[in-house]
């Protein structure tokens, strides 16, 4: 799949969380970016695996002077860092008074991010998600967006955020796609949104806001439901202990990926084996599989992800309608409800109430 570029409107609506828990989730070996120009989160957020701080001068400041001489897709190891959990991340810039000096790279950092997937070095190659921030009209971002194999904009469902959202959908769509009628329908990369939202209202708002986007002739549909769950999202930050792989927040970032995969599957180089940084669902009785591709050891408390056989993509555009898990538990867990969710009665930390 290469890349995939994760973006906000404005305010607060959770990018960052989500671009994390997509890429620890990534069937394939996935690197991590922060692109903000405004500044990134995780350097205050994480810890390296031995514990001391990360580096802030080894990320996306040193990638992009790199930049400037040219840059191979190889050479973005050399600007990563492995954190706590073992997601392999490209810290972004510190402050935005730093974003000056990185502006003019985003062409050349997008160019290079959609080729790591396509590295003919089996060591290297890995899919791109890029934390871009928000996008605003006038942001250096935006220059990476050509090189995605699909840019998703994370929102809330307050009829303000979505109403600025699809604003936003509507000016990237004639940017990225042009201006002619239909463009929007076929055009490449396509966009997407991600919802934020209460697990218990996500299919009904979820159809209404589809509605509204084909009203608007944005050629953007929902692309998948992503659970407000402030407890998980403190977990996967390491803020708060607990079990994050099932919590609603994750839970429910399964099933975007899955959708992803089913639906992009095109673009995507084969899997031969390929982890993650947080655990499958697991059968009972059974063992998430070693990590491979040769790359240290994923730590125990998270485990490894194996390769996923996504099932072939639904015929009548670029989005799948939302689908609901087989019967019996979704994507593993039991008793799964809509959207990867809980059923009634479930309790959202594992058992039952």
């Amino acid at each position: 799949m290469a890349l995939i570029a994760v973006a906000a409107d404005k305010g607060s609506p959770g990018a960052t969380t989500t671009a994390v828990a997509l890429a620890a989730l990534w069937p394939r070996r996935a690197l991590l970016a922060e692109v903000d120009p405004a500044g990134g989160d995780l350097v205050y957020r994480s810890a390296r695996e031995d514990g001391r701080p990360l580096d802030p001068g080894t990320g996306l400041l040193s990638l992009a002077a790199t930049a400037r001489r040219g840059i191979a897709a190889e050479q973005l190891w050399d600007h990563s860092q492995r954190v706590s959990g073992g997601l392999d991340v490209i810290v972004g810039l510190t402050s935005s008074d730093q974003g000056t000096g990185v502006s003019g790279q985003f062409g050349a950092l997008g160019k290079a991010f959609a080729e790591l997937a396509r590295s003919p070095h089996e060591e290297a190659a890995a899919d791109v998600v890029a934390d871009c921030g928000r996008l605003g009209p006038d942001s250096p971002a935006l220059a990476l967006l050509p090189h995605a194999a699909v840019v998703l904009l994370v929102t809330r469902t307050q009829p303000e955020n979505l109403a600025h959202t699809r604003e936003r959908a509507l000016a990237l769509s004639a940017r990225l796609h042009g201006q002619h009628r239909g463009a929007a329908q076929h055009g490449r990369p396509p966009i997407g949104l991600l919802l934020v939202t209460d697990p218990s209202q996500g299919g009904r708002i979820a159809g209404q806001v589809n509605e509204m986007l084909t009203a608007a002739g944005s050629g953007t549909r929902v692309a998948g439901l992503v659970a407000e769950d402030a407890a998980g999202a403190d977990q996967l930050a390491g803020r708060r202990r607990g079990r994050v792989d099932k919590s609603l927040l994750v839970r429910s970032a399964r099933k975007v990926v899955a959708d992803l995969h089913q639906t992009y599957r095109e673009l995507a180089p084969a899997v031969t084996g390929a982890h993650g940084t947080l655990p499958p669902p697991q059968p009972a009785g059974g063992a998430a599989a070693p990590p491979s591709h040769g790359h240290a050891p994923v730590p125990p408390q998270y485990g490894a992800q194996g390769p996923h056989a996504p099932a072939p993509a639904p015929p009548g555009g670029p989005w799948p309608p939302p689908t609901m898990p087989p019967a019996g538990g979704g994507y593993g867990y039991p008793s799964s409800g809509g959207y990867g969710y809980p059923a009634p009665g479930d309790d959202p930390h594992g058992g039952r109430r």
